[in-house]
C-alpha cells in the first residue's frame, strides 16, 4: 500500500479510499439508480456542495433541502436515502473512508458534528474556493500517475475549509433525540479525553449514563461498541503521528496514554493490519 520516497511516506494513489463525483458523471440507469436509491447505512464520510438547483436529502431519518451554496455530510454508518438528481442540478460529492482521514496532517472537529447541524451555508468566497478544490480533486482523481501526497493536500485543504465554515456560520440545533445528545457528548469526551484512556465506565459515569446504555447509544449509531470506538479514534490518531511527526514509537505510545509501548505496538498491529513501524517515514540516505 505505500512506498517510501526520500523522507515522505505515500500511498498508493488507487488505495485511497476517496471519490468525487459532479454533475459531469452521468447517472447510472433507470433500473441501476432505483436500487442506489434505497435505504442504507453509509460506510464512509459524505460531502456534497451544491453549485446551483435544489436538492432534499435523507439523513438519519431528517430532511434536508439544499440550494446553491449549501453544503451538507455525514457519517460513517448513518442512515442515508439517496435522492433522484434534479435535471438542473449542479453539485460535487465527496466520499472518503477513515483509512484516508488517517492519512491527513490534522483533525477536523466538525466531522464530530457538536452543533448537531449536518447542513453549511458558504458565503459567496467560500463557495467559490471549495468548488475550485473541489474541481481540482475531481482531476486529480480521473487521471493516472497523479501524486497522492498531493490529493492529500487538496482533500486537507478541502476539510479546512468546511471546519472554518461550521464553526463559523453554524449555530446550536435543539436536539430533540436524548440519544443523538448523549452520542455527540460521547464523541466529545473521547476527543478532549483520547490520551488520557479513560475506563467505558467512568465515561459513562461522567454522561449520567449506565454502561449497558452507553453501549446501547454508540451501537446504535456507529455499529460498534464504546470501546471499539474508543481505540479505533486512538489507533487513527496513532496513525497521523506517525506520518507527520518525528516520534519514536516508545515516545508515541506513552504520548497517547499507553504505560506498556509493546502492548501499544500489538494493539496497533491487530487493530491497523500493519506495524507501527511501518508508518514511520523513512529518512533520506541519499545526502541531498
Amino acid at each position: 500500500m505505500q512506498e517510501n520516497k526520500g523522507k515522505q511516506t505515500t500511498t498508493q494513489q488507487d488505495d485511497l479510499g476517496i471519490k468525487v463525483r459532479s454533475n459531469e458523471h452521468p447517472y447510472h440507469s433507470a433500473d441501476t439508480q432505483k436500487n442506489l436509491l434505497q435505504p442504507r447505512r453509509l460506510s464512509a464520510y459524505f460531502i456534497v456542495l451544491i453549485e446551483s438547483g435544489s436538492i432534499t436529502y435523507n439523513v438519519a431519518s431528517q430532511e434536508y433541502t439544499l440550494t446553491a451554496g449549501d453544503l451538507l455530510f455525514a457519517m460513517p454508518n448513518q442512515l442515508f436515502i439517496p435522492p433522484d438528481k434534479p435535471v438542473d442540478l449542479k453539485y460535487f460529492k465527496l466520499l472518503f473512508d477513515e483509512n484516508t482521514l488517517a492519512l491527513l496532517p490534522q483533525q477536523f472537529p466538525f466531522l464530530v458534528n457538536p452543533f448537531n447541524s449536518p447542513v453549511i451555508t458558504l458565503d459567496k468566497a467560500a463557495k467559490e474556493r471549495t468548488m475550485l478544490i473541489f474541481g481540482i480533486l475531481n482531476q486529480l482523481l480521473n487521471q493516472r500517475n497523479t501524486d497522492t501526497e498531493i490529493t492529500l493536500a487538496y482533500l486537507n485543504l478541502l476539510l479546512t475549509e468546511v471546519n472554518s465554515a461550521y464553526f463559523k456560520n453554524t449555530q446550536p440545533v435543539n436536539i430533540l433525540n436524548a440519544n443523538l445528545s448523549k452520542f455527540i457528548e460521547f464523541k466529545l469526551e473521547v476527543e478532549t479525553s483520547l490520551t488520557e484512556q479513560p475506563s467505558i465506565n467512568a465515561i459513562a459515569e461522567k454522561l449520567a449514563l449506565s454502561t449497558n446504555s452507553l453501549y446501547r447509544i454508540v451501537k446504535e449509531y456507529t455499529g460498534t461498541s464504546p470501546k471499539d470506538y474508543f481505540t479505533n479514534r486512538l489507533m487513527a490518531e496513532a496513525q497521523r503521528k506517525l506520518r507527520y511527526s518525528n516520534t519514536s514509537i516508545k515516545e508515541l505510545a506513552y504520548e497517547l496514554g499507553f504505560n506498556d509501548p509493546d502492548y501499544f505496538s500489538r494493539l496497533f498491529k491487530k487493530s491497523t493490519g500493519k506495524s507501527a513501524s511501518e508508518f514511520l517515514p523513512r529518512q533520506d540516505s541519499s545526502g541531498e
